[in-house]
């Protein structure tokens, strides 16, 4: 099970907030998904820093070999954010196959 945590959201505009939430949301659900077999309890956690102009947004998920941890940095935050999650996913996927030792696998003839 994933468990969302979204931090310092009160630094970013509020005009975002709402489109932020259902983003937030759906990776959510996805990742529900796509770990709904592991045996392992994870926490998405996505932080949001403000400086000057531009918005750092963070994202990580702690699995079981290693914690994965994405950054990205843009003037607009829900682009920034989308760039964390689609990164975030490649990352992951990879991570999650090598836990599950699917490049040892081979087919019978």
């Amino acid at each position: 099970m994933v468990t969302l945590i979204v931090k310092n959201l009160k630094e970013v505009d509020e005009s975002f907030h709402k489109e932020i939430e259902t983003i937030c949301k759906e990776k959510e659900d996805y990742y529900n998904e796509l770990f709904k077999k592991y045996d392992k309890d994870l926490t998405l956690e996505v932080i949001f820093n403000k400086s000057s102009s531009l918005t750092k947004v963070s994202a990580s998920l702690d699995l079981k070999s290693k914690k994965v941890l994405i950054a990205d940095e843009d003037k607009n935050p829900v682009k920034a954010l989308n760039t964390v999650f689609s990164s975030l996913k490649k990352v992951v996927k990879r991570q999650y196959e090598l836990e599950r030792k699917d490049y040892e696998y081979k087919r019978k003839r």
